[in-house]
C-alpha cells in the first residue's frame, strides 16, 4: 500500500504528515519575543480578532515590518498556577544574537491591565514612549522555571485538540507535580493557542530555550522532560530552535545528535553563509533590496526559504567558556506529500525535505 493510499481515510493533517514521513525539522517559527497571556477558555478560531487585542496586534505588525518577530500566544488558566481575578503574562525576549535561553519577564495583574501591559511591553521594544514602569508592582520574581506550552487549539485545527490534549494531560498530571524539578528549574505545563505547524500535532514549545517539538508520542515524554537516554531517539520529533533560521535549525539538529544533551545548554548563534537559488532570483533580490519598503524586505527574506541548498555556520560557547563553530551544508533530499490542515477530504500538497550532506567542526 502506498503512503497516499494509507492516508486516504485520515481526517487529521498530522496523521497524514506522520504517515508520509514528513520531517518536522526546520519548521520552528523564528521568534524574537513571545507575548504569552492567560486567557480563559473557550477559544474560538477568531481569538485574535477581539477588539481589546487590536492595539496589541497593530504593534506586532509594525514590529514585524521592522524585522522584529513577536509571537502572541494565549494560555489557559490553571487550577494551580492561576489566581482568581488576575491574569498571568509571560514575556520572553531574545537577549542578543549569542545566547542559550530567552529572558523572561513575568507579571500577575488584574484582567483589565493585561492589554495596557502588552502595549507597554511592545512599545518598549519598538523604542516608543511607554508606561511600563507603572506595572512594576505586578512583576513576579524571575525564578528558575521551565514552561512547556502544548497546543490544544482545536478551533483552529482539530488535530491540535485530538492529539495535543492527551499529551498536555499526561505532562500536566505526571510531570508538573514537582518531580521534574532539575537544573532547568520547576516545570509548568500549559494548554496554549495555535502557534503554527498543526500538521505536526501534538506540538509543543519548550521555554526558555525556545525549542519546538512535534509528532510527539507519550512514551518519549520522559526523554523530553528529563533529557535522559539517547538524544538521537528524539531527533525525529524536533522542529527546531526559534532563535535560528530554517536551514540553521536543520544543521543544529545534526550537531545536537553528535554532541548529545550538553549541546542544548550551549550559547549559540547561526548564519547562512551561502544560499543555493537561481541566478535570476539572486539578481532580483539584489536589485529589490534597495527599494525602501519594509513589506518588500519582509517578502524578500521569506523567499529565501525555498532555496534548494544552503551552507550555514553555527557558532557556540560552552558554560565553561570554550568556543567553537560548525559549518554545514543542507540540501533538498526529496519531496513528500503532506496535509497543511485537517479537512474532509484531506488535501495533500508537496513539500521539500532536507538533510545535512556535510558537517565539519571548525574548532
Amino acid at each position: 500500500m502506498t503512503s497516499a493510499q494509507a492516508t486516504t481515510d485520515c481526517r487529521f493533517c498530522s496523521q497524514v504528515s506522520k504517515a508520509n514521513g514528513e520531517d518536522p525539522i526546520g519548521s520552528a517559527p523564528v521568534t524574537d519575543h513571545w507575548l504569552i497571556t492567560e486567557m480563559p477558555l473557550p477559544w474560538s478560531a477568531q481569538i485574535m480578532k477581539q477588539p481589546q487585542i487590536q492595539p496589541v496586534l497593530s504593534l506586532i505588525k509594525t514590529l514585524a515590518l521592522a524585522g522584529v518577530k513577536v509571537r502572541p500566544i494565549a494560555i489557559a488558566p490553571d487550577r494551580e498556577y492561576s489566581q482568581a481575578g488576575y491574569r498571568r503574562v509571560l514575556f520572553y525576549s531574545r537577549p542578543d544574537r549569542f545566547f542559550a535561553t530567552y529572558q523572561k519577564q513575568e507579571y500577575l495583574l488584574p484582567e483589565a491591565e493585561v492589554a495596557p501591559l502588552a502595549v507597554a511591553l511592545l512599545k518598549q521594544i519598538a523604542n516608543q514612549p511607554n508606561d511600563l514602569k507603572r506595572f512594576e508592582g505586578y512583576r513576579q520574581p524571575n525564578g528558575l522555571t521551565r514552561d512547556l506550552l502544548v497546543c490544544t487549539h482545536g478551533n483552529v485545527d482539530a488535530a491540535c485538540a485530538r492529539f495535543g490534549f492527551p499529551i498536555y494531560d499526561k505532562l500536566r498530571k505526571h510531570y508538573a507535580d514537582g518531580s521534574a524539578t532539575n537544573e532547568q528549574g520547576q516545570l509548568r505545563v500549559w494548554r496554549c493557542s495555535h502557534f503554527g505547524g498543526h500538521q505536526y500535532a501534538p506540538t509543543l514549545l519548550d521555554l526558555p530555550e525556545g525549542r519546538y517539538w512535534g509528532h510527539l508520542e507519550p512514551e518519549m515524554l520522559d526523554q523530553l522532560v528529563y533529557r535522559s537516554g539517547i538524544a538521537a531517539d528524539l531527533g525525529r520529533f524536533y522542529r527546531g530552535c526559534a532563535s535560528l533560521g530554517k536551514f540553521e535549525q536543520i544543521a543544529e539538529r545534526e550537531i545536537w545528535l553528535q554532541e548529545g544533551w550538553q549541546w542544548l545548554t550551549f550559547a549559540k548563534q547561526g548564519r547562512v553563509v551561502r544560499l543555493g537559488e537561481s541566478w535570476f532570483k539572486r539578481c532580483l533580490r539584489s536589485t529589490l533590496q534597495w527599494i525602501p519598503s519594509k513589506r518588500l524586505r519582509f517578502l524578500l527574506e521569506r523567499s529565501k526559504q525555498d532555496a534548494v541548498w544552503a551552507e550555514v555556520q553555527i557558532d557556540y560557547a560552552t558554560s565553561e567558556g570554550s568556543k567553537g563553530s560548525y559549518r554545514a551544508r543542507v540540501a533538498v533530499s526529496g519531496q513528500i506529500m503532506t496535509a497543511i490542515r485537517s479537512a474532509e477530504p484531506i488535501e495533500q500538497v508537496p513539500v521539500n525535505q532536507y538533510q545535512v550532506t556535510a558537517l565539519v567542526k571548525l574548532g
